[in-house]
């Protein structure tokens, strides 16, 4: 990647802020060819004095010669983010999406412009630990390919899919995934306070639980419930509280959650932000 490339980041809340931390970390382009967009002059002010970046609120300025966009705001907020840059950009330069749900086609549309990357990374990146899963139009070169993994590698590991259709699942999985397990680990802890731990004490159980697990998975290698039969000892309390979790349903009601957030992504990327038909019938019976 080329060190002089100018990019410019529409959208510098935290995945932005995490972009081009990632970026300037890993030495992949120099504070003064970066520009971060936002309304808020509070966030650029805090942009510029922790990375010497340069900050904008004028969109249009901002992507004059850029090489690099990168797109990072919530969907609900595309349109108005980009509706003054449509056609403004120059023949080649690389277009990088994070917004989740929208469509290449639509990017293209609203832009008026063809190379562009969609890319679904996750809460981790912003400690260089998260995992995203990516995409191209047809026009975007190899060249750009590459600078887009580079990129995505200064937040983590990346994966390149050919077919945009599991983007939208990549957004379920993964890029939803970070809200599932933090769920996960708050019940835990609750339950070793209803068992009758201080709170920073199971905090520090589940915590290193879940990181020694995982750590064991890597190194062991093999299929989850191998792992969960070594540790399930016949009759023993395991046992017993997996046979209540099963009963409860939870491989049945996490597909279900994986479901939901991907059926939520395919509305977004059709342009329905409203709230969930689900969620309205709810508050109304209220």
């Amino acid at each position: 990647m080329d060190t002089q490339q100018k990019i410019t980041v529409i959208g510098s809340g935290v995945m932005g802020g995490a972009i081009i931390g990632g970026l300037l970390q890993h030495g992949l382009t120099q504070p003064d060819h970066i520009t971060a967009v936002d309304l808020l002059d509070e966030r650029l002010n805090e942009l510029n004095k922790h990375y010497a970046i340069n900050t904008t609120s004028d969109a249009v300025e901002a992507v004059k010669d850029v090489d690099v966009l990168i797109l990072s705001v919530k969907p609900q907020k595309l349109k108005s983010a980009i509706k003054d840059i449509k056609g403004k950009l120059k023949a080649h330069a690389l277009v990088l999406s994070i917004v989740a749900g929208i469509p290449i086609k639509v990017l293209q549309e609203e832009l008026d412009h063809s190379c562009v990357v969609r890319a679904m990374p996750n809460t981790p990146a912003q400690i260089g630990q998260g995992i995203t899963v990516w995409t191209t139009s047809g026009d975007v070169t190899e060249e750009q390919k590459q600078v887009t993994q580079k990129i995505l590698l200064a937040l983590g590991e990346e994966v390149f899919v050919e077919e945009e259709y599991y983007m939208d699942m990549a957004t379920a999985l993964s890029g939803t995934g970070p809200a599932y397990v933090f769920l996960f680990m708050e019940a835990l802890i609750d339950a070793g306070v209803h068992l009758g731990f201080p709170r920073r004490t199971s905090e520090k159980l589940v915590l290193q639980t879940m990181k020694g697990s995982l750590e064991y998975y890597k190194g062991k290698k093999d299929h989850p419930a191998h792992l969960r039969n070594e540790v399930t000892s016949p009759g023993g309390t395991s046992a017993a509280a997996i046979y209540y979790l099963e009963k409860a349903g939870i491989r049945t009601a996490l597909s279900r959650a994986v479901w939901a957030a991907y059926e939520r992504s395919r509305e977004l990327g059709r342009g329905k932000v409203t709230k969930h038909p689900e969620s309205s019938a709810t508050e109304d019976h209220k």
